[in-house]
C-alpha cells in the first residue's frame, strides 16, 4: 500500500465516524469549554473527542495500519491521538498546535487551548505518515 492510498483510508476512517463540519463543531464546543472554565462540559466533551479520534485509529485503522508495517500504541500526550512506529521511528499526531503541552492542559486548567480543525489535524497526521513512509524507503 502505498502513502496516498494510506491517507485515504485514514480520512475516509474518520469520516465514516463524523463529517467534517462535525468533527470541528466538536473541537469548537470543547475550546469554547476551556475558555469559558465550564468543567462540566469539558468533562462531557473531551473524553468524546479523544476516544473518537483514538478508537478510530487504533481499531478501525488497524488493518491500514498493519499493512504498512506500522505499530500503534497509546499516545504519550495527552491530546495526542496515538504513538505511531515503523522501523525504530515515531511519531505522534495531535489534536493541539505542538507547542501546547503538559497535562493541566488535559485537566481542564487551560483556558486558551488551540485545538486543531479537522482539516490541520489532517494534515499533522499526514506529516507523521510521510516521516514514517520516508524511513520505510
Amino acid at each position: 500500500m502505498t502513502l496516498n492510498e494510506t491517507i485515504a483510508r485514514l480520512r475516509a476512517g474518520h469520516l465514516m465516524v463524523r463529517d467534517a463540519s462535525e468533527w470541528d463543531e466538536l473541537s469548537t464546543e470543547l475550546r469554547r469549554a476551556y475558555d469559558s472554565n465550564d468543567d462540566e462540559l469539558i468533562e462531557q466533551l473531551q473524553p468524546q473527542f479523544l476516544q473518537s479520534w483514538r478508537t478510530v485509529t487504533r481499531y478501525v485503522l488497524r488493518d491500514t495500519f498493519d499493512a504498512v508495517g506500522i505499530v500503534v500504541t497509546d499516545p504519550g500526550h495527552p491530546w495526542g491521538i496515538a504513538t505511531l512506529t515503523a522501523n525504530g521511528t515515531s511519531c505522534e499526531p495531535l489534536l493541539c498546535h505542538a507547542g501546547e503541552s503538559g497535562s493541566e492542559r488535559a485537566e481542564g486548567a487551560y483556558a486558551g487551548l488551540r485545538l486543531l480543525t479537522f482539516a490541520d489535524t489532517m494534515t499533522n497526521y499526514v506529516g507523521c505518515l510521510t516521516r514514517l513512509f520516508d524511513e520505510q524507503d
